[in-house]
């Protein structure tokens, strides 16, 4: 990693009147795209927008106690800035937010952070997209939306959460100025993110109520500390950590077997995830509450040795869904109230509805939100029909359940340099994905995960978006995305030349402008 505590040049204020790109978001997919974009298109002017203070995304926001990735660290890391210096496994939360710092900060010249993303309006006579920042509205050929998917908390509407006189707040938002020592918390949620904040806080608290609507299946999280000795060999020689690198990446991507190709293979799993459980909580009652009624994996399965046993503290009480709340209190779907002074969301986040749909409008003036209808599709994850020169990171059907999203991300980025040296070779300046190309691929989508744990394997889950569909996840190995993102396919697409518009094209004079506004 570069030391990102090395002197930097003054920080962008300002943004340019117009860009060759603009790039919204410096999460790993939007760090992903600025490397990808610079390194193959030098001579194109591209600016970033980030409405943070900082880079990270999801590793900056979720800072809560215990916040760590389930991924292997190994795996977790962009193809062209190895990190050698995982200090376990599994990366923790801050490690994994320097890391994202120091990738940002070989980009500091072109990102302009506190800048948010307002709206975006595809100009059709320009042939140009118009986004309105926090920073003043600038014009870009292409736009390249990289807001995350896991960006929105996910917050129910309660009955009486009006009349709650306590603290309220989500894990992604953790309010660090509140001191839970000798509160009285409940936590909402049993899932990725409960499992990790419960182990930590429960021995602060007066008492801890855990609201779980569902249980999850949880498996043994094999996490070791990763030695100087053992990352000094990796910094010598980088081949032995790429060596560890490609057999994770195997033992991973076997997962997909299990889930996608051969269900019958689950109950491996399944006996795996009982035996922890049967072994960490002899009391056949809570055992009971705690195990899932549906197929492993039909919700991602949680890595965690810290879960159960936290659970069956004598100051730890596990009970049904919230139902709402009243002013010194929680009720449970029983009608059980329970007397708490902070509530703590650990509901998850919003992919299928994404606030980024609401306002960017493409051709004709409807929104993408609009436009899906509550149930999102991208050609590839990536375009959309109506919405030219837009290129998505992490869109529809490309979130995995087995491995690194870096592994999607990073093909993302490459397809997008693919699709702009495309256009530039054959003198073209907007491309769209045809109706009919994006329908084609949905519909592959849903052949394909038809047949998968996520779709069949009974449960409620974040995958599935408000139509029924299942648009989040990626039905099959990573390497058939990866092997797909390596063409551009003409037939699938329709283009405008230059000489159809009036639409100015950039010159050096728009990079020029671009390093003025700093």
């Amino acid at each position: 990693m570069s030391d990102s505590s090395s002197p930097s040049p003054e920080v962008p204020t300002s943004l340019p009147d117009r860009v060759d790109v603009l790039v919204v978001g410096t999460g790993f997919g939007g760090l992903a795209a600025i490397h990808r974009l610079r390194t193959d298109h030098p001579r194109l002017h591209v600016a970033v927008i980030e409405r943070a203070a900082g880079p990270g995304g999801v590793w900056r926001d979720n800072d809560y106690p215990g916040a760590a990735c389930d991924v292997p660290t190994s795996l977790y890391s962009l193809s062209f800035a190895d990190n050698p210096d995982w200090s376990h496994t599994y990366g923790r939360q801050h490690e994994i937010r320097r890391y994202l710092e120091s990738v940002a900060h070989q980009h500091r010249d072109v990102i302009r952070y506190d800048c948010p993303l307002t709206g975006a309006t595809w100009d059709d006579d320009a042939r140009e997209w118009v986004a309105d920042t926090g920073l003043g509205t600038v014009r870009a050929r292409h736009l390249v939306a990289a807001p995350g998917a896991l960006s929105e908390p996910g917050v129910p509407d309660l009955p009486g959460s009006s009349d709650f006189d306590g603290t309220v707040f989500h894990t992604a938002r953790w309010q660090h100025d509140q001191d839970l020592t000798g509160r009285s918390v409940a936590i909402v949620g049993s899932g990725a993110s409960a499992i990790q904040v419960v182990p930590e806080i429960a021995d602060k608290v007066a008492h801890l109520t855990v609201f779980q609507r569902t249980p999850a299946w949880v498996v043994p999280r094999l996490d070791r500390s990763i030695g100087p000795v053992e990352r000094s060999v990796y910094r010598t020689l980088p081949l032995t950590h790429k060596i560890i690198r490609g057999l994770t990446y195997l033992y991973r991507e076997a997962y997909v077997v299990m889930m996608a190709r051969q269900p019958r293979l689950l109950p491996l799993a399944t006996a795996l995830a009982k035996t922890q459980l049967r072994v960490q909580v002899p009391d056949r009652r809570l055992r009971r509450r705690l195990t899932p009624d549906y197929t492993i994996g039909c919700k991602r399965m949680l890595l965690t040795n810290k879960w159960f046993p936290a659970l069956q503290r004598d100051n730890v009480t596990v009970t049904g869904a919230i139902a709402g709340l009243t002013a010194g209190g929680a009720v449970d779907a029983d009608g059980t109230e329970h007397p708490v002074d902070t509530v703590i969301f650990a509901t998850g986040f919003t992919p299928t509805a994404p606030p980024i749909a609401r306002i960017l409008t493409g051709r004709g003036g409807r929104t993408l939100a609009e436009t899906w209808a509550g149930s999102p599709n991208a050609y590839r994850g990536v375009s959309i029909h109506g919405f030219p020169n837009l290129h998505l990171m992490y869109g529809p059907n490309t979130n995995l359940g087995h491995s690194s999203i870096v592994l999607m991300l990073e093909p993302q980025a490459a397809y997008i340099s693919t699709v702009l040296r495309h256009l530039d070779e054959r003198g073209q300046l907007t491309v769209e994905v045809t109706a009919d190309a994006q329908r084609r691929y949905a519909d592959e989508m849903d052949r394909e995960l038809s047949g998968t744990v996520w779709n069949s394997g009974g449960c409620s889950s974040w995958y599935m978006d408000s139509s029924g569909r299942n648009s989040v996840m990626w039905p099959t190995f990573t390497r058939t995305y990866r092997t797909m993102m390596t063409h551009f396919d003409d037939a699938d697409h329709t283009m405008t030349a230059r000489g159809d518009t009036a639409a100015p094209t950039l010159s050096a004079e728009a990079g020029d402008a671009l390093g003025a506004a700093r």
